[in-house]
């Protein structure tokens, strides 16, 4: 016998909720609600300083593709300064009202904040220029991005080693201070780029085996340790320099300089080749770097070991793996790299060491990393933002352009401001990171 009854509605899922009467709308955490509006409010702000600066346009702006020594001479771009720039501005508008509306889905938000990026560049740099007597360099603007960027992407990856294992890395500049200083010291008594640049990864992998012994062997807290490193780096090299260095600064702060290093036949290409095959040796074991940890992160079992240790070093334990081991280790590679890093200020430069010359990079190459999401490929992406902006700051010095030079000169400390706390979002660090390891 069946009986008959009202039908039974089953629950109501989240994802169908809204989808009656053809109205289909989607579940939108509060972390993402946040991060999209204040996107789309970032941009609408650059937007509106577009659309200020939009009267104070006039003329031409001029884009240089080849520099005067060029032996292929590229045409010189010109743009109408206040065409573009409104145009820019309204692609920004544009893009900061469907961050607003939250009615992008899909691939559009990021397709939305590449078109915002490159309109923001393009129109300031088109401001910038217009009406100017000498063009932008477009060619050197590139060229120093990859140089600038290079002490930073091997900051960037010795944080991504130590912090995948666990470790917080504070001690960056710390690092990269006690790195240059040697490479000026070493370089300066032997005359060897090799012998300075061995120095300079000795030293990013003594200031390394502090840290290590302090955070792992030890517990102190991470944050602290990392701090007090860089002081101690800044007493040190401050104290050798004035006792030591200066008063001889012909026999000890006279290291060689690194020179271009052209790759036959790529070189020669118009345009690319100057940007991206005329670097110095240290440039390119940069990229070479990027694709090495990265390989070893997620190719081999110590780039396992390594994760495993960073996201739960309680059951790395359990399965045999020593997580002290595995942190010392990643701690050292890293010091490795920040060595590397610390060198390029002194030998890719002007072969001399000052005091605190360093001028807080190793704290973007933190940002850069916690920008880049703790992933190798990520970071130097982040590192080359900051290149850019740091290069684009100098460029335009030589323009004459209507900015302030001091603005000019806190300009890529504004951009990674702003684009940690506005573009970047909430982030997730490895889940042990910071945090010691005792075995029970």
């Amino acid at each position: 016998m069946s009986t008959s009854g009202p039908a039974t509605r089953s629950p109501q899922r989240p994802s169908d909720h809204g989808r009656e009467g053809g109205d289909l709308r989607f579940v939108e955490s509060t972390v993402k609600r946040r991060q999209r509006l204040s996107t789309g409010a970032l941009i609408g702000v650059v937007a509106l300083v577009l659309l200020i600066l939009l009267p104070s346009t006039t003329g031409a702006a001029r884009f240089a593709l080849s520099d005067a020594f060029d032996e292929v001479q590229l045409p010189t771009v010109q743009l109408p300064g206040v065409v573009t720039v409104a145009a820019c501005a309204a692609l920004l508008l544009g893009a900061a009202a469907g961050f607003l509306s939250g009615r992008m889905t899909g691939r559009l938000p990021a397709l939305a904040g590449t078109v915002a990026g490159f309109s923001l560049v393009i129109g300031f740099l088109t401001w910038a220029a217009a009406g100017r007597d000498l063009p932008f360099p477009v060619s050197n603007q590139f060229s120093g991005t990859l140089s600038l960027a290079t002490p930073l992407v091997f900051g960037a990856l010795c944080g991504v080693l130590c912090e995948r294992a666990g470790v917080v890395n504070v001690s960056i500049e710390g690092q990269f201070l006690a790195s240059a200083f040697a490479a000026a010291v070493v370089g300066s008594v032997t005359k060897s780029i090799p012998a300075a640049m061995l120095a300079a990864v000795l030293a990013g992998v003594a200031m390394a085996a502090l840290l290590a012994l302090f955070s792992i062997n030890y517990l102190v807290n991470q944050v602290v340790l990392g701090v007090v490193l860089n002081l101690l780096a800044v007493g040190v090299t401050g104290f050798l320099f004035d006792q030591l260095v200066q008063p001889a600064s012909s026999q000890y702060n006279n290291a060689p300089v690194l020179m271009s290093l052209p790759i036959p036949l790529l070189s020669q290409i118009p345009f690319f080749g100057n940007v991206l095959f005329d670097q110095t040796i240290l440039a390119y074991l940069a990229g070479v770097s990027v694709l090495v940890v990265w390989l070893v992160l997620f190719k081999t079992s110590w780039g396992l070991r390594v994760r495993s240790v960073g996201e739960h070093p309680e059951a790395a334990d359990t399965v045999g793996i020593s997580v002290r081991g595995v942190r010392w280790s990643a701690v050292l590679a890293g010091g490795v790299l920040a060595g590397l890093g610390g060198s390029f200020f002194t030998l890719a430069s002007t072969g001399s060491f000052s005091k605190e010359f360093t001028v807080g990079n190793g704290f973007i190459a933190l940002a850069a990393l916690i920008m880049g999401r703790w992933h190798p490929g990520l970071a130097a992406i982040m590192a080359l933002f900051f290149g850019f902006v740091t290069q684009m700051a100098s460029q335009l010095q030589t323009l004459n352009t209507p900015m302030p030079s001091q603005f000019l000169l806190i300009l890529p400390y504004v951009a990674t401001i702003i684009a940690v706390a506005g573009l970047v979002g909430r982030v997730r660090a490895p889940a042990a990171d910071g945090i010691p390891y005792e075995k029970s």
